[in-house]
């Protein structure tokens, strides 16, 4: 009897994946998780539910979700998801991240700088179209642009399962956002970076914006209402959103790759770019200003890398990858035909990475992505050189699909800082002669035998492409203006460019195309052995995550599954508000004033990751119970795998109750307040 019991359950791991009935899984609408809700949750979405969801469920250039929550095109998102715009409309004067701002009327809802939202209109199987083509890059740009022209929408072919899959996505978009409140950010981002990535919380993570179309506001039918009560404890709750990036489906050798090389230079990069950024805001007030945005979006980087390196260095959660590939694999081997046609796929991705390890420090350092101003020299350069040649044929960001949104980006008004851009550029390319050596090609074409402090300076102070008009003119005469460009940041991101597109093309020749062609091999043994019972790896397209709000126990303690207004006040006082537990002055006039005991922030066990800050959280009437803003530490591995609930994994949320009291008794906003409450 033991015996058949253990076969069995052996049996069932191949056919079904441990974990696949747990909350796990970023679902595409194609593909919705409905077995598993009606399983765990005894819940059917009623007809038309999934179309209201995806078509109320925004995601935002800036690398965050977002949804409207009401039929005028108000659109909730984080503070952290919008702070980029609100810094880049700050100035010394006027602090909209730091003082944060309330448009009481539309007429004073100020316009974002250079923000655009999508929205999933709808979607097309076209794998079969794709995959039998021998030039899969040209089909699909035909596609996108066939489908461009009948809709008049974005559209474009999307991967997925490495290549096992390709859909047609339609976006309609959305480029005139507006902003009409956000908090302070000391009260959003409470704790600092002492207190990111834990739990209990307290942060008011929101910030309110409006798209309008044709200079009016546009209109939404499809959105979520609020609920009043907010998410309850053991409540069955869907995260739609458009989380970043997975890699639970690469194999075994591609991690070893991330644990060994890829995530310590991943470190380090991001670790150049932070310290040069610190040094320029202890500079002054102004400063602190000007990197603060920056500052923070890299901290939030890096401590979720370590959680994600501290997961690929656990021997047992490693372990786990290298069971269920053997599973797989061994439940291939089964199948003679299909072992034969499908199982070289694994040993051509270790030959590829193998392969990489030399050429991963000059493919992360060979770059000027550490400026701003270099940023915006280099995208014309390729621009330039990218948009003579036909559709099929381009970098796929300058495919005719993308082109309008490119130049949208390109041409912001945003102010850049001079001394800032210098220190941020110095910095990169002294750390990038200092790892590649100063016989690097890079290096040799960035500084032409000058020294890194007179090449920056030159480049940065003689530019001309803080005008924006100056930008439009090299965009505009094509690879014969940027040619004869004497703008010395133009020159310098032209003599660099040879060397990126070379870097470019053996990444594409030893390592893409290996990924392409071996992904869609592994990717059709799954479906063999396991059917589509595993979610796609995320890749910051519209998703569907599920689970219930949940508190957890932590070593030898209960954790709530919410906090309140009560736990900011505890929190900031036990600190003696100093920094960064200060509360911003309009909470110390309001100490008492009102509702305290509501939810503030809570934990549910849905599968996020990044790219689903903003997220709405909704129950089984699709009404908006919550935001999602973060994970605790325990989660942070999830790049890899599922966290299991056990395990302690949560993401994290601002309560709507808790939204709402703010808005009516702390910041006293009455006209949102009434149009979020359908008045």
């Amino acid at each position: 009897m033991k015996r058949s019991i253990a076969a069995f359950f052996i049996l069932a791991t191949l056919i079904f994946p441990i974990g696949t009935f747990a909350d796990e899984g970023m679902w595409t609408f194609d593909n919705p998780p409905l077995k598993q809700w009606k399983e765990r949750y005894d819940f059917v979405p009623p007809a038309g539910w999934l179309d209201k969801v995806r078509l109320a469920s925004v995601r935002l250039n800036d690398g965050g979700s977002a949804s409207f929550v009401s039929p005028n095109g108000l659109i909730i998102t984080n503070q952290h998801v919008a702070n980029g715009q609100l810094s880049k409309m700050s100035s010394q004067t006027k602090d909209y991240v730091k003082d944060g701002f309330y448009a009481p009327t539309q007429d004073k809802e100020v316009k974002a700088t250079d923000l655009e939202a999508n929205v999933l209109m709808s979607f097309d199987d076209v794998t079969a179209k794709v995959q039998s083509a021998t030039d899969k890059k040209a089909v699909s740009a035909e596609i996108e642009k066939d489908c461009a022209a009948k809709t008049q929408l974005k559209c474009e072919v999307i991967s997925f399962y490495s290549g096992g899959e390709y859909w047609l996505y339609r976006f309609k978009k959305y480029t005139d956002l507006r902003i009409v409140f956000a908090p302070e950010e000391q009260i959003s981002f409470f704790g600092g970076d002492y207190d990111n990535f834990t739990y209990p919380r307290y942060d008011l993570d929101i910030t309110f914006l409006r798209a309008y179309e044709n200079g009016k506001p546009a209109d939404t039918p499809n959105y979520f209402k609020f609920s009043e009560k907010g998410a309850a404890d053991g409540e069955f709750i869907v995260v739609p959103g458009n989380p970043g990036s997975t890699a639970r489906l690469s194999t075994v050798a591609q991690l070893a790759f991330q644990r060994d090389i890829g995530n310590p230079l991943q470190k380090k990069v991001w670790e150049t770019r932070l310290n040069a950024l610190e040094a320029y805001a202890k500079l002054g007030e102004e400063q602190h200003r000007q990197a603060s945005p920056a500052i923070r979006s890299l901290n939030n980087s890096l401590k979720r890398l370590a959680g994600q390196q501290d997961g690929l260095l656990n021997p047992r959660q490693f372990g786990k990858k290298e069971v269920e590939e053997k599973e797989l694999r061994d439940a291939l081997a089964k199948k003679p035909d299909l072992d034969k046609q499908y199982a070289p796929a694994w040993d051509d991705l270790a030959k590829a990475y193998a392969g990489m390890s030399k050429m991963a420090p000059r493919l992360s350092f060979s770059n000027l992505a550490a400026s701003r101003l270099a940023t915006i020299a280099t995208q014309i350069v390729r621009y330039t050189g990218e948009i003579a040649k036909p559709n099929d044929q381009r970098y796929d960001e300058f495919r005719d699909n993308r082109i309008e949104s490119f130049k949208f980006a390109l041409l912001s008004s945003a102010p850049i800082y001079d001394d800032l851009d210098e220190a941020s550029l110095t910095a990169w390319l002294d750390e990038a002669a200092k790892t590649l050596g100063t016989d690097d090609p890079f290096i040799k074409a960035a500084l032409g035998g000058s020294s890194v402090k007179d090449v920056v300076h030159h480049a940065v102070r003689d530019t001309k492409l803080k005008d924006v008009a100056f930008r439009r003119s090299l965009l505009d005469g094509g690879s014969a203006a940027v040619a004869g460009s004497t703008d010395p940041m133009i020159v310098l991101a032209r003599n660099v460019e040879p060397v990126i597109r070379e870097l470019r093309a053996w990444n594409d020749a030893n390592v893409a195309r290996v990924e392409s062609s071996a992904g869609e091999r592994i990717s059709k043994a799954r479906f063999a052995v396991y059917g589509k019972s595993i979610a796609p790896d995320a890749n910051f397209n519209l998703r569907l995550s599920y689970g219930r709000v949940k508190g957890y126990e932590e070593d030898t303690t209960l954790v709530p599954y919410r906090t309140t207004f009560y736990g900011l006040y505890d929190r900031a006082l036990s600190f003696g508000e100093m920094s960064p537990y200060e509360l911003p002055q309009r909470y110390k006039d309001k100490l008492g004033k009102f509702d305290m005991s509501v939810g503030l922030d809570f934990v549910y066990t849905a599968d996020t990751i990044g790219g689903n800050s903003g997220s709405p959280v909704i129950d089984r009437n699709a009404e908006f119970v919550g935001i999602n803003f973060d994970s605790n530490i325990q989660k942070l591995s999830n790049k890899y795998w599922y966290v299991e609930e056990s395990e302690g994994g949560r993401a994290v949320g601002v309560h709507s109750a808790g939204i709402l009291e703010a808005l009516k008794n702390v910041y006293e906003t009455t006209a949102l307040l009434k149009e979020i409450r359908g008045n």
